[in-house]
């Protein structure tokens, strides 16, 4: 029973035999990039919609809520990352702080929230695309635009994409993060118009009353739940993605400066960008109005008489999906290889290409993987469990952040959380509120089973087979 107590030494984690390292080629620009390519989805093209139904303009205190406390786990994540500069983000940390067996459900459970989040993303944007195709008239049968769960025999276009991603990430670390900075600055250029035109009919009215669900949660009559607070816990899934940003710590050039500026940087733009779009959609139209439309971004320019931005925003939401899926696809490829790495996977897959610095074979299975899901399973329930794993692993990391102080309080450590002992108590305490009244039973259901299964695999394979199973 010696594996219950095993933790990697902290000074161990960051330092690796040369042929399994990953090369260092990222600077912050590339970091802030990622987290903003991660967390700026179809989420803000459809959730200001969706919150402001629940919430009125109130929807506005859910979004800074939530970015209030997605920043709390970002300067925990920021420590952290800065702190041990390898990858595998809330494992690693979980491995050093809270022993092998917590890190493998961490780890576990990431690679379920990065594979299953990826899938459904990709699925989402193939059914962008199928909009497309049957607006331009072309041959295409619907078999090949659905999955076989969905009614379809292969969804083609999630294959295509989640192809496409994977040999970006195969050419190189440093190159497919060049490319994820040209696609988000033009989605972000998109939201940047939408603010501009929206804001110009600007109208104070449309703020009264403020609150009309109060601030609370509550189940309306109807059988929904609203108010700010109940938009928050729904909300709150469009911001994470910069946990993503901690799996590039091995990969980033002077990561104690790099790594801060990424994961603090792209939360506090992204919250910015997710209360400005609130604040211009609710001052040009009555949150009633817009809250009923599946676009309400597109809506709204439309009701403001501008079609062509309106077609602009649209189009930017097909730009937007594929950033999510590299960046999701990227972070899933290292938890596996250094998981791998660590002897708790086949050390074969733990492989760095020479010639590119990147684990190919893991990113290749990792592609499969996702390709494989998006082109046939439905993903519309299943993809809640991404939320789960999220919510475990910040719980993870603020845990670790404050065993660490107590453990190495002398250590050096790049960046410090500020008021650490009222940040990550928030953090951990807001997390496991979410997790018990913001998901379904059924996710909850699904995402202990999941851990299950893999606490068997953990305990038939990298319990024997750990590089630590001789200490």
């Amino acid at each position: 029973m010696t594996f219950l107590t095993r933790k990697k030494p902290i000074n161990a984690a960051a330092h690796f035999d040369a042929t399994t390292r990953l090369t260092p080629t990222l600077s912050w620009p590339h970091l802030v990039a990622m987290g903003v390519g991660a967390i700026v989805g179809t989420g803000i093209y459809t959730l200001t919609g969706i919150g402001a139904g629940l919430a009125g303009p109130a929807v506005i205190l859910s979004f800074l809520g939530c970015g209030l406390l997605c920043a709390c786990a970002a300067f925990c994540y920021a420590e952290m990352a800065t702190m041990i500069p390898a990858s595998g983000s809330a494992y690693t940390y979980s491995y050093v702080a809270l022993g092998e067996v917590v890190a493998w459900i961490v780890g576990w459970s990431l690679i379920l929230e990065y594979t299953v989040a990826a899938s459904a993303v990709a699925v989402g944007w193939s059914a962008h695309v199928a909009e497309f195709i049957h607006a331009a008239g072309w041959p295409l049968p619907n078999a090949l635009l659905h999955g076989v769960m969905s009614g379809g025999l292969v969804d083609l276009p999630a294959i295509i994409i989640s192809a496409v991603v994977t040999v970006m990430l195969i050419i190189g670390t440093r190159e497919s993060a060049t490319v994820n900075i040209v696609l988000v600055i033009i989605k972000l250029s998109a939201l940047v118009v939408f603010v501009i035109l929206a804001g110009q009919a600007f109208n104070p009215a449309n703020f009264h009353p403020f609150a009309p669900y109060g601030l609370g949660a509550h189940v309306d009559p109807d059988g929904v739940k609203r108010g700010a607070l109940a938009a928050a816990a729904l909300i709150f899934f469009a911001f994470y993605g910069f946990d993503a940003v901690s799996t590039a710590a091995e990969e980033t050039k002077n990561p104690g400066r790099n790594l801060t500026i990424g994961i603090v940087g792209s939360m506090a733009l992204c919250t910015t960008i997710y209360v400005l779009v609130a604040t211009a959609a609710l001052g040009a139209s009555y949150f009633s109005d817009f809250s009923k439309s599946a676009a309400p971004l597109v809506y709204i320019l439309i009701l403001l008489k501008h079609p062509a931005f309106a077609e602009l925003v649209a189009a930017a939401a097909i730009v937007a999906l594929p950033t999510v899926i590299l960046v999701l696809m990227y972070g899933q490829s290292r938890i596996f290889f250094v998981m791998a790495r660590d002897g708790l996977l086949p050390n074969s897959l733990a492989k760095i290409s020479r010639k590119r610095g990147t684990p190919v074979l893991m990113t290749v299975l990792t592609g499969i993987v996702v390709a494989v899901m998006a082109a046939t399973l439905r993903l519309d329930e299943i993809a809640l469990l991404a939320n789960a794993g999220t919510l475990c692993a910040f719980v993870a990391v603020s845990v670790c952040v404050l065993l660490l102080r107590l453990r190495e309080p002398n250590r050096e450590r790049a960046f410090r959380t500020p008021m650490v002992w009222l940040i990550a108590p928030i953090c951990i305490l807001g997390c496991l509120y979410l997790f018990f009244t913001g998901l379904p039973a059924f996710t909850k259901w699904w995402f202990l089973f999941w851990n299950s299964l893999g606490l068997v695999v953990y305990l038939a394979y990298g319990r024997r087979r750990s590089n630590l199973a001789g200490s």
